[in-house]
């Protein structure tokens, strides 16, 4: 049906075009539009990669078997939850161990400081010398530093042992989980227990060319005006649907990679509802409002050289080809041109490849085109269509 409709509008046209001259002497008719400007929101839009505001690699900080998990992969937890527990046992005697060593020195560190407070007062009669005295006090000395040692190494057990549970470090959600009960794991696994993301607010992270960020920040002044001036954005997400929420860009690298010739960029995202997820794509829209811009079909253009031109009617009813500037983003139906066109000029709407620089037409409106169309439609439902070209 649709190849008939098409053959059928260009047997019009060139029904049109050969009765208008060989019958009547009239110049072939062409539907013609009038120009007027008007304000196009468009937008542009840059890939990006969307991250949690927060990624938090878990990573056990001591060895030994997994003996429970908490939680499961999705799991929303919060800041101090316990998300998994090793083997506690041999940490604990190392705790007892510590604990034992402690109480040793400081019966140690007591021990001696009778023996000082004895020498100092025998130093006192004069029946010790100083250096015995000395010795004393340095023995004191070094088991008060013993003491100290054996504290420490308590402190350490204890530390050890209380990482045996493994927390999360803020609130988030949790990502997969590699490892399962039994598994053996240490502070020199390659792959973390999990990662806890904060998704709370996310991160859009996505890049522009040079000449993209002039664009936006042509103005000037310091980063953070810059920033104040960019306007809010949108975020399309993988399946063609706009996030809800608008974001506000938040950094932008100061070094232009090399390479690409390209910019990173940052914007923020509220997230109250968890729609978004760390590691998933979509793409970042800036608005981009255009005023004083003229809109036409693209096909009322043709492009020679990689240059675009269209057809305006002269008040004499010939054409004058002439070249237009257009804006580099299309939408695959019209053009916005910038440049080549003003408000009032008459442009062919349509079957501009068939003709020339200073032919003559008909002008005609797309109301009339369109009725022309429906005629002819009419006539080829009804039968009569093959006398309508003969």
């Amino acid at each position: 049906m649709k190849s008939r409709l098409i053959l059928l509008a260009c047997c019009l046209s060139l029904f049109s075009c050969g009765q208008s001259d060989k019958t009547t002497g009239k110049a072939p008719e062409f539907a013609v539009i009038t120009v007027e400007t008007t304000t196009a929101n468009l937008t542009n839009s840059y890939p990006a990669t969307i991250r949690g505001k927060q990624d938090v690699e878990i990573r056990p900080m001591v060895s030994g078997f997994i003996t429970t998990l908490h939680v499961d992969a999705g799991s929303v937890v919060r800041k101090g939850q316990v998300l998994f527990s090793i083997d506690p046992v041999q940490y604990q005697a190392a705790v007892n161990s510590a604990k034992a060593a402690v109480e040793t020195a400081k019966a140690a560190v007591n021990t001696q400081e009778l023996t000082v407070n004895n020498k100092r007062e025998l130093n006192k009669k004069n029946i010790i010398s100083n250096y015995d005295l000395q010795m004393a006090e340095n023995q004191l000395a070094q088991t008060k530093a013993q003491l100290a040692q054996a504290e420490a190494q308590l402190v350490n057990a204890k530390n050890n042992l209380s990482y045996t549970s493994v927390t999360s470090p803020s609130d988030g959600v949790v990502g997969s989980i590699p490892y399962r009960v039994g598994s053996l794991v240490s502070p020199s696994v390659t792959t973390p227990l999990t990662t806890v993301a904060d998704i709370s607010e996310m991160y859009a992270y996505f890049s522009m060319t040079e000449r993209q960020l002039l664009s936006q920040i042509r103005e000037g002044g310091s980063t953070k005006e810059i920033l104040e001036k960019m306007p809010d954005v949108q975020l399309q997400l993988i399946d063609g649907t706009m996030y809800a929420d608008s974001g506000r860009v938040e950094t932008i690298s100061g070094v232009i990679e090399q390479k690409t010739g390209s910019v990173t960029m940052r914007a923020l995202f509220p997230n109250q509802r968890n729609v978004l997820r760390s590691g998933s794509t979509g793409n970042v829209v800036f608005p981009n409002p255009m005023t004083n811009v003229i809109m036409i079909p693209q096909s009322a253009t043709t492009e020679i050289q990689d240059k675009k031109f269209v057809f305006v009617v002269q008040p004499d009813n010939t054409l004058k080809n002439t070249e237009i500037q257009v804006f580099k983003l299309n939408d695959g139906k019209y053009y916005y041109v910038t440049e080549g066109l003003k408000a009032g000029d008459k442009v062919v709407m349509e079957g501009v490849q068939n003709l020339r620089d200073g032919a003559s037409i008909t002008p005609i409106t797309p109301a009339e085109k369109e009725a022309e169309y429906q005629k002819a439609l009419k006539d080829q439902k009804e039968g009569n269509i093959q006398t309508a070209f003969n």
